[in-house]
């Protein structure tokens, strides 16, 4: 006898794109990650476009983390190599573990794209406080492929062997 598939379990999920140059109105790539997860079936938790500052990167993803209703964050832009990319900085130190075959696999999945200029990617994931952080480079291309082939499919409790919806759904201490 098999087992009753299981029940989607649509999370809530925050965006933040980082930016010196653009407003939310010409945000095309943060715009594609709400689409899609709305069209997947979760839910926005929250939106914020922010100038690329270490500090106010930190901040902003801490009240996430510290927001007990919010499963995961995406991010997108501030993970290149330009004087005023600070994504992988302003996030490491939140971590309370890495996933790093995210960005590992990012890169793979990007190399069909994009050649090896790949190598020039520091998309970067970790856990922190029971919150998934998944932080995307800014281009609306590298937005797709990091959520259909990675992150869509990760977000879906359905898919097996595993995915990440057990690791946002356990009950935090910090979180009362």
């Amino acid at each position: 006898m098999s087992k009753p598939a299981a029940e989607f379990i649509p999370l809530n999920i925050a965006i933040l794109t980082v930016s010196d140059s653009r407003t939310i109105a010409e945000d095309s790539s943060g715009q594609y990650l709400v689409d899609e997860l709305k069209a997947a079936g979760h839910h926005l938790a929250d939106r914020q476009l922010i100038k690329d500052d270490i500090y106010q990167i930190r901040a902003v993803i801490s009240g996430w983390i510290a927001d007990p209703t919010i499963h995961a964050v995406i991010t997108t832009g501030g993970t290149g190599f330009y004087i005023r990319d600070s994504m992988p900085e302003a996030v490491g130190v939140l971590f309370d573990k890495s996933i790093d075959g995210f960005g590992e696999m990012f890169r793979l999945l990007s190399k069909d794209d994009i050649g090896m200029s790949t190598v020039q990617s520091r998309a970067v994931a970790g856990m922190a406080n029971g919150t998934g952080i998944f932080c995307l480079p800014g281009s609306t291309g590298a937005c797709r492929t990091g959520w259909s082939d990675i992150l869509k499919e990760q977000f879906d409790n359905r898919t097996r062997p595993c995915n990440f919806v057990p690791h946002f759904m356990r009950v935090n201490p910090s979180h009362g």
